[in-house]
C-alpha cells in the first residue's frame, strides 16, 4: 500500500490550493477566514506562498480550509 494513499493533498501543490481558494473566496474573504497578514495587507500569490512555506501552522489552516471547501 502506498504511503500517500490516505493523503488527500497528494499531487496538489500549495500554489494550486492557494489559487483555488483565492478564486473561490477572493483575498478579502480569505483574510477573514484565515487571519494572516499576507492575505489582508497587499496580498499576492507570491508573498503568500513565501509565508506559508515558512509557517507550518498557517499552511495547515490553508490546507484545512481547502479540504473543507471541496
Amino acid at each position: 500500500m502506498s504511503v500517500q494513499a490516505g493523503n488527500l493533498l497528494h499531487g496538489i501543490t500549495l500554489e494550486m490550493i492557494l489559487d483555488q481558494l483565492v478564486a473561490r473566496y477572493g483575498w478579502e474573504v480569505l483574510g477573514r477566514k484565515i487571519r494572516i497578514r499576507c492575505f489582508t495587507a497587499e496580498p499576492s500569490i507570491k508573498s503568500s506562498l513565501n509565508f506559508l512555506r515558512k509557517t507550518p501552522w498557517a499552511r495547515r489552516q490553508v490546507e484545512e480550509l481547502y479540504l473543507n471547501s471541496r
